[in-house]
């Protein structure tokens, strides 16, 4: 072969890698440092290398939003390419929700030149000095697994391999890896891009002692309750657990869940509130929840024995988190409900025990429900409630017959919310970096284009998403997710806080509390159609209804963006 066919510009050779490594998609944000990777991909696409698709994404946030999305669709870990230290800066946020959610990506950014002369790529205009920083992976590496700087072309391949498999390891998150330009300028063999991973990722389990010592708790216990707030990450993890639960009548509990663990109706789903079932319980088993309970109002019984699941059962990031933990299982969590489902295989409920502890359960799913369907009829009027929001949603669905999937940031609530599947409900980590919903939904989406995808945030969450970047991309790729802002004017979320601390405090009894109101209200809907959206504005409840079959009947029929700005009461319900 002839140096043209051995050699390519490192720049294109990344993309080549990635692609040989199972990603399909980089999210990308170009800037000044990326000439040798656009070059590079115009050389890789000419000489036929296999390529993913490199995505433009207006904003760094929205990139890494996208990212987060489609891994929680799909379950594969995708790149993302932004540039130099203020590109990076734009995608912190994101690194931390990733992080926090245990979202396996690689975060790639470019680095201002080392030089000023002497070698091709260096330092042509003065962004170059001012871009310069001592440490730039610093403003990442406490959200990241890893993180190395580029030094050499030839690297290329080993580094992504790394990168990509530590990610990948449990538990899983963000790595990050930066391109100083003159090294994407340089050449790399084509020999190995091709190549099997050098390394593939690490899965912890947890031990075959402690899922029988589990199966023996379970079996014995008269009490038991399951708090969970991440979910279990795979359809065979939610259908899995449903029929564990069933089985043995095991209260679910969905403290601030991100995602249910089992269908909203399913019988032993019990809502949202610790306070029924925390004190007499026997038996605590915690799945994938960072904060189960809140300590200074619910309090377990000090004979009752504690179990964490998840893969990283004491969240060793989190300095400060002391819920006890009699038993720890790391793991990935279907791994470990499938184990404990099979273990429990060989041992016999009680069934005096479980059948009062159904019924009693069944009882309180029933109440549970009920109460949520009231409160949201409540609600129903003008301006109308967050709960009548979601009721109206789940029925639209419903009437629809089509698979659908919501994020949720401040948006609608969980209670309401019929969800049949393991992603159907996704809400804003606990990180609380704004601006994750409509980004993911749209991730979402991309994954799965016939899938329903709606975004449901509060007014202040929809700015924090970049709308109009967002707005842009879903025009620019197809994506008729349906943005739904549940508008009251307002950060309720810190309005709320303060109440919380302070109910008879200066400003609750204020008539506008200081630095929560976001008046005047923007016209949502102007911006969204400046990408030709179809918008909506519902002032009234009982509209709500038509409005979602509409909007429904556009994303579908169409596949077009609608955005729906819906006017809510300033109530937390």
């Amino acid at each position: 072969m002839n140096d043209a066919k051995d050699f390519i510009t490192a720049g294109g050779a990344i993309f080549a890698r990635l692609k040989a490594l199972g990603i399909d998609y980089v999210f990308c944000n170009s800037g000044t440092d990326f000439p040798p990777i656009i070059e590079g991909l115009a050389e890789a696409a000419v000489r036929g290398e296999a390529l993913p698709q490199a995505l433009v994404i207006p904003h760094e946030h929205v990139a890494m939003g996208m990212a987060h999305g489609y891994w929680q669709a799909t379950g594969k870990p995708q790149a993302v390419m932004l540039h130099t230290n203020v590109g990076l800066a734009n995608g912190v946020i994101g690194a931390i929700n990733s992080a926090h959610d245990n979202v396996p990506m690689l975060l790639m950014s470019g680095r201002t030149p080392v030089t000023e002369k002497g070698r091709f790529g260096s330092r042509t205009v003065p962004i170059g000095w001012g871009q310069e920083m001592r440490d730039q992976a610093a403003l990442v590496r406490e959200t990241s697994k890893w993180d190395y700087e580029l030094r050499f072309a030839d690297q290329i391949v080993e580094l992504l391999d790394r990168a990509l498999a530590i990610a990948d390891s449990t538990p899983k998150g963000p790595t990050y890896l930066s391109l100083p330009r003159e090294v994407l300028c340089d050449p790399i063999e084509t020999s190995l891009l091709q190549a099997p991973p050098f390394m593939v990722s690490a899965k912890t389990s947890a031990s075959h002692s402690d899922i029988e010592t589990l199966a023996d708790w379970i079996a014995e216990a008269k009490h038991p309750v399951l708090f969970s707030q991440r979910g279990t990450g795979t359809q065979v993890g939610f259908d899995t657990l449903a029929q564990l639960v069933e089985h043995w009548a095991i209260p679910v509990n969905s403290y601030w869940a991100q995602s249910p663990a089992i269908p909203t109706r399913h019988s032993m789903h019990v809502g949202s509130d610790p306070m029924p079932w925390v004190a007499e319980a026997d038996l605590i088993l915690c799945l994938d929840a960072l904060a189960p309970w809140m300590p200074e109002r619910h309090v377990p019984s000090v004979d009752a024995r504690v179990v964490n699941i998840a893969p990283n059962p004491l969240f060793s990031r989190t300095p400060i988190r002391n819920f006890r933990s009699d038993l720890s299982l790391a793991g990935e969590v279907t791994e470990t409900v499938i184990a404990l489902a099979k273990a429990l295989k060989n041992r016999t409920p009680d069934g005096a025990v479980v059948g009062e502890r159904r019924r009693h359960i069944e009882r309180a799913s029933e109440a549970f429900f009920d109460q949520q369907s009231q409160k949201a009829d409540d609600g129903s009027g003008t301006p109308m409630s967050k709960n009548w929001v979601s009721k109206c949603l789940s029925a639209a669905i419903e009437r629809s017959g089509r698979k659908a999937s919501i994020t949720s940031e401040l948006g609608a609530p969980l209670g309401p919310l019929s969800v049949h599947h393991f992603n159907g409900f996704r809400q804003e980590p606990h990180s609380g970096g704004l601006g994750y919903g409509l980004p993911a939904a749209m991730g979402i989406q991309l994954a799965e284009p016939n899938t329903l995808v709606f975004a449901t945030m509060g007014d202040g969450s929809y700015i924090f998403a970049n709308p109009t970047a967002c707005h842009q991309v879903c025009e620019a790729l197809k994506l008729p997710v349906i943005t739904c802002v549940l508008n009251n004017g307002e950060w309720g979320a810190v309005r709320h806080s303060v109440r919380g601390l302070y109910p008879e405090g200066y400003a609750a009894r204020s008539n506008i509390m200081p630095l929560t109101a976001l008046q005047p209200s923007p016209d949502f809907s102007l911006v969204a159609r400046a990408s030709r959206a179809h918008t909506q504005t519902v002032a009234n409840g009982a509209d709500l209804p038509t409005a979602f079959d509409s909007a429904i009947q556009i994303a579908t029929e169409e596949k077009r963006q609608v955005l729906l700005d819906i006017h809510i009461s300033g109530d937390r319900a």
